[in-house]
């Protein structure tokens, strides 16, 4: 399906693939017969009626929202965005990718696309007023919303990253590079450099505080992404916002 042409772009047969939904923007040039149409993950719109916190989370909904576009005929397309670096996911019968939609340049048509809620999802924080809250705080100091683009299916996609990709196993006894990972059980990585969770992978965001960061003298990593189950995180080398 997709194919890397170097480590920052990437193409794909959109016939042999069936289709192909990339971010608006990320078309670099294509050949053959291939026409583009704006497209909608079922989800992403802000039909969240009401005020107060359900109006503010159907706002936050269609912001976890990048606008896409359709890929469909015959030929090849090729992507990219920002000069950021790609790695293909191949995704696998009953397995779930999680991602940041401002890190997911391309998927497969065929993959089952929603918005969810981070609450509802395996993300922690409690559910109600106070976890949307709780929720909404988190992700104006993390840059993590409130809501995760989640793909299911056979297929593949796209993800970004700046700096480079690290690809962390969870719950399993091997490391990459074929060692025994201590605590492989649960990764924890800073909110700010995760991309992707592919799997059966829980995350829940919390708060490492003490009096030496009340004092200044702590380590700075004030919220951390703690990730359980079984699969892969894949993290960013960098904490640079995308």
């Amino acid at each position: 399906m997709f194919e890397k042409v170097n480590g920052k772009v990437v193409k794909v047969d959109v016939g042999r693939a069936g289709g192909v939904v990339a971010r608006n923007g990320a078309m670099l040039f294509y050949t053959g017969d291939i026409s583009f149409a704006p497209h909608q993950i079922p989800g992403a719109a802000p039909g969240m009626g009401g005020g107060g916190i359900m109006h503010m989370a159907g706002r936050m909904m269609a912001g976890e929202h990048e606008r896409t576009m359709l890929a469909t005929g015959n030929g090849k397309v090729h992507y990219g965005f920002a000069g950021l670096e790609v790695h293909v996911v191949q995704m696998q019968p009953g397995a779930v990718l999680r991602v940041e939609a401002s890190r997911l340049l391309a998927n497969t048509a065929a993959l089952q696309s929603s918005i969810v809620s981070v609450m509802s999802s395996g993300g922690g924080g409690g559910g109600g007023l106070m976890g949307a809250l709780r929720g909404a705080a988190s992700g104006a100091l993390t840059g993590q919303g409130m809501f995760t683009t989640q793909l299911s299916g056979q297929g593949a996609a796209v993800l970004l990253a700046h700096g480079g990709f690290l690809e962390l196993p969870v719950g399993g006894p091997v490391g990459p590079s074929g060692g025994n990972l201590q605590n492989s059980g649960q990764i924890v990585v800073d909110p700010q450099a995760f991309v992707a969770a592919y799997g059966n992978v829980q995350t829940e965001l919390k708060t490492a505080l003490s009096w030496r960061d009340a004092v200044g003298r702590g380590s700075g990593e004030a919220l951390q992404l703690h990730c359980v189950g079984q699969g892969v995180v894949y993290v960013q080398a960098s904490e640079e916002k995308l």
